[in-house]
This record gives structure tokens, C-alpha cells and sequence, in this order.
């Protein structure tokens, strides 16, 4: 009985050795699925991993280029509405130049238009002096225009002997037909300029160029006034010395030259000096 106790006790743990190890390899051989199964899906989880990292980075780049692109959009608004602003008050700008420059052109044609009139006066005042005096030799008597004022210069020999303040009798006869004229022009006046050469002189009644000079001018204001009717209020006298030439003093010629009286006509014309004035008071023109 002993005996087939311990064989008993033999056979089974003989079986139950030979099943574990079929157990164990079956074990073994699952383990391995398994282990295989897990390293596979480690391999995708990292990935995953890996791929979500990128689209995480991705992600925050894109919420940045959103948040970058807003900031942008928010400006360009605001420009949008600068440039609005900017463009009304431009519009605005613009108008008022615009009407700025109708004033200005139409204070320049006023201003043309004046220069035109005084400068048909001139033309016309020198025609009437050149109509009356155009028998008289060239270079006893020249008239010209310079910058809108008409001169009328009479040769010294023509007026006066030399150092002398006494006119001749045909001295007289051409300040008469100047008188005809200036008579005949009321919205004149004019101004006698007494010129000398160069050369001293001093006497009891005239102490130096200066002194004759202002006393020729005055000669001939007085025979305007006295002998032809011109009023004294639209004249005045004045004398330069030898201190405005024609010609240098060195020459007998150059000397003739420089001794003269010069009437320089000067149209009042209130009209074109009031517009001048207005014009240069304008902010157009300013």
C-alpha cells in the first residue's frame, strides 16, 4: 500500500510537471504577443506624442500669426479711419486753395488791369508831350518812360546860361507848350529836378551846386505857375546837385550832359494805388 502510495504521489507530480511546462510555454508565447503588442504600441504612442508636440507648436504659431494678424487688422482700421480724416480734411484743403487762387488771379487781373490803364496814360501823355515839342532837337529834350513814370529832361543850354538861375525867352516858350500839356492833365503832378556837373561854383547869391541846382527847379515852378497857370499844388521842386550824372564830368561833353532839369510827370491815379495797396493786404497775394 506504501508503495502504490508513493507511486501515485510520483505520477502526479510527474503530470503536474509536464502541464505547467506546456503551461509556461503557452505563457511564454502570449508574454511575447503581448510584449510585441506593447513595443508596437509604444512606438505609435510616441509618435503620437511626437506628432502632437509638432501640432501643439503648430498651434500656438497659428494663435500667434491670429493674434498678430488682429493687432495688424486693428491698425489698418485705424489708419483706415486716419486716412478718412486725413482725405476730408484734404478735400477740405484743397477747396479752400482753390478758391484761395480764385481770389489771388482775381486780384492779380485787377492789378494787370491797372498797370494796363496807367501804362495807356503814359503812352498817351507821352504822345501829347511829343506832339507839342517835336520840333525841338533830340538832345536838348528827351522823353522817355522808366518803370511807369514819364521824365521829361531839358538840356541845361536850353534853360539857363551857365551859372545862372534866369530862364530865356525860349526856355519860356518850351515850358509853355510842357504847361499846354500837364494843364490839360489833371490827374498829373510832377516834380522839377534841378541837375549840375561837377565844377564849383560859389557866388553872392549861390553858395554851391547844391544851391543852384534848387533854385533852377524853383525858376521853373514859379514860370509854370506864374506865366502858364499850372496849379502849385500839383508841383514840387527839388534839386539832386551834381550827384545823379548822365555821363562822367571829365569831358566838356559829359559835363553838358549832367547839367538839366528833369520834370518827372507822376500819374495819381488814386484808383491803381488803392488796388495795389488792397492787393498786397490780401492774403491771397501774401
Amino acid at each position: 500500500m506504501k508503495k502504490f502510495l508513493i507511486l501515485v504521489a510520483c505520477s502526479s507530480l510527474f503530470l503536474t510537471s509536464c502541464v505547467s511546462n506546456k503551461e509556461h510555454a503557452a505563457l511564454e508565447a502570449k508574454q511575447k504577443t503581448t510584449q510585441d503588442l506593447l513595443n508596437t504600441a509604444t512606438v505609435k504612442l510616441n509618435d503620437c506624442l511626437s506628432e502632437r508636440s509638432g501640432l501643439s507648436a503648430e498651434n500656438n504659431a497659428l494663435k500667434s500669426q491670429v493674434t498678430s494678424l488682429n493687432a495688424t487688422n486693428g491698425e489698418l482700421i485705424n489708419q483706415i479711419g486716419d486716412f478718412t480724416d486725413l482725405t476730408i480734411k484734404g478735400a477740405s484743403n484743397l477747396e479752400k486753395s482753390l478758391e484761395s487762387m480764385k481770389e489771388k488771379d482775381l486780384t492779380i487781373n485787377k492789378l494787370r488791369d491797372a498797370i494796363t490803364r496807367r501804362d495807356s496814360v503814359n503812352l498817351a501823355l507821352v504822345q501829347s508831350l511829343k506832339g507839342v515839342l517835336g520840333d525841338m532837337n533830340d538832345t536838348d529834350i528827351e522823353i522817355n518812360v522808366e518803370k511807369g513814370v514819364v521824365f521829361v529832361s531839358i538840356s541845361d543850354k536850353l534853360l539857363f546860361k551857365s551859372g545862372s538861375i534866369n530862364i530865356s525867352e525860349k526856355a519860356k516858350e518850351v515850358l509853355g507848350k510842357i504847361a499846354m500839356v500837364v494843364n490839360n492833365k489833371p490827374d498829373f503832378e510832377f516834380l522839377v529836378e534841378g541837375h549840375t556837373d561837377s565844377k564849383t561854383i560859389s557866388t553872392n547869391c549861390i553858395k554851391d551846386n547844391w544851391d543852384l541846382s534848387v533854385l533852377r527847379a524853383t525858376t521853373v515852378v514859379r514860370i509854370l505857375q506864374d506865366d502858364f497857370g499850372v496849379s502849385p499844388a500839383r508841383m514840387t521842386a527839388g534839386g539832386r546837385s551834381q550827384y545823379v550824372p548822365k555821363s562822367a564830368n571829365e569831358t566838356a561833353e559829359g559835363r553838358a550832359k549832367n547839367r538839366r532839369t528833369r520834370i518827372v510827370i507822376l500819374p495819381k491815379l488814386d484808383q491803381f494805388y488803392t488796388m495795389i495797396e488792397d492787393g498786397l493786404k490780401n492774403p491771397a497775394i501774401n
